[in-house]
């Protein structure tokens, strides 16, 4: 009998001992809601993007992140996650596609959630780029315009003051002859992708780039053709062969390049030469470029909205933006970031500081829902006129 009471005390202490241990692993391991998260990026923005994912679950120890990287064809294939009612619970999003989904319903209105994200240091122009309607649906990362990279080492060669801001587009185009010396040298790039090309449409004062009896918007495709074909500052395609834009300036071939802040670390990287950069110059309307922003989007299907919500209010923290910063791929959208030593950091460009002063006159682009054929329409109304010899 004592046998028995003996082995009863130990299954009951053993039990107990489970019991006790269960309950110190849930609360040391708590159970962990997983959310999904999607988004584009070069392996290098990737490698910047994981460690902050990896230190917001330690921060958040019940919450997995499951992160998707789509490097390619993001929005094909996002569309088909929505369409197949299996969209992540946060997508990378920016603001050529969101009046998409956003039209469509399928994104999370996030003026809901206005107190959870630091919209107070953030430009008001980013956050009305990634709003539809009045209703805000991302967060913003960064905001995105085109600037002018020059090659100052051409210009001291030649003996041409440096680009500066004041400059008309008159101006501008007696530079870009300064500065080319065919077949070797091109004063300014060419890139038929309307995107790429947008500043100078907006310089007189184009705002529908689907209407095409407007004056101001054949104006300004005017002014970027001649650029080729009538004063030849530019290459023509044949002049180029395989070569981008990016890789021309590289090689010395183009005093100056329209382009974004994205090519900065690659500038940094691979430049022999000193190189720095300007606003776009002034047409007719001012100077008005337009605006572009990225940022993180909640999907109104998400099931775990409040998870969701945490993580993005993470990615948009200061810390984080600090850290997607700190490598000279973005322009951030808080200006606490961008005024800070992680923008103007003393590293090239020296004059970075421009990327910020352009937003002051930039407007948003004026998307549509169906703003990729208005686009698509574009670059094939445009393909002749920009190759007329």
């Amino acid at each position: 009998m004592k046998k028995i009471y003996t082995i009863l005390i130990c299954l009951i202490v053993g039990v107990s001992f489970l019991c006790c241990a269960g309950l110190l692993l849930h609360r040391h391991f708590p159970k962990r809601t997983t959310v999904q998260f999607a988004s584009w990026g070069s392996e290098s923005e990737i490698s910047i993007l994981k460690p902050i994912l990896a230190e917001f679950e330690k921060e958040n120890p019940d919450i997995k992140v499951e992160f998707f990287h789509i490097p390619q064809n993001y929005f094909q294939k996002i569309h088909l996650l929505f369409v197949s009612n299996t969209a992540p619970d946060v997508v990378f999003m920016n603001n050529h596609y969101l009046p998409i989904y956003a039209n469509a319903q399928v994104l999370e209105d996030l003026t809901l959630y206005r107190d959870e994200f630091e919209y107070n240091q953030m430009y008001q122009k980013a956050i009305e780029a990634l709003s539809w309607e009045g209703k805000n649906y991302a967060v913003p990362r960064d905001v995105s315009t085109l600037v002018l990279f020059y090659n100052k080492d051409i210009f001291n060669k030649y003996h041409i003051p440096y680009p500066n801001g004041n400059q008309t587009l008159d101006d501008f185009l007696t530079i870009a002859q300064n500065l080319t010396h065919y077949p070797d040298l091109f004063g300014i790039s060419f890139d038929e992708e309307p995107v790429m090309y947008l500043p100078y449409l907006t310089a007189f004062g184009a705002d529908n780039f689907s209407n095409y009896d407007d004056e101001k918007l054949l104006k300004g495709i005017e002014f970027y053709a001649d650029l080729r074909s009538q004063y030849h500052v530019a290459p023509y395609r044949e002049e180029v062969g395989s070569a981008t834009m990016a890789q021309m300036f590289l090689q010395g071939k183009l005093a100056m390049h329209l382009s974004g802040r994205w090519l900065v670390p690659k500038y940094r990287d691979e430049a022999k030469f000193d190189w720095d950069v300007a606003p776009f110059p002034k047409g007719a309307a001012g100077r008005v470029v337009p605006l572009d922003a990225s940022g993180w989007a909640i999907t109104k299907s998400s099931k775990h909205k409040k998870e969701a919500v945490r993580l993005v209010k993470y990615l948009s923290s200061k810390q984080s933006s600090e850290k997607f910063t700190q490598s000279g791929l973005i322009v951030p959208a808080r200006f606490d970031t961008a005024n800070s030593k992680y923008f103007l950091d003393g590293q090239k460009p020296k004059n970075a500081k421009v990327f910020l002063d352009v937003i002051e006159t930039a407007k948003p682009t004026p998307v549509t829902l169906d703003f990729k054929k208005v686009l698509d329409d574009l670059r094939v109304e445009t393909e002749f006129i920009f190759n007329q010899t």
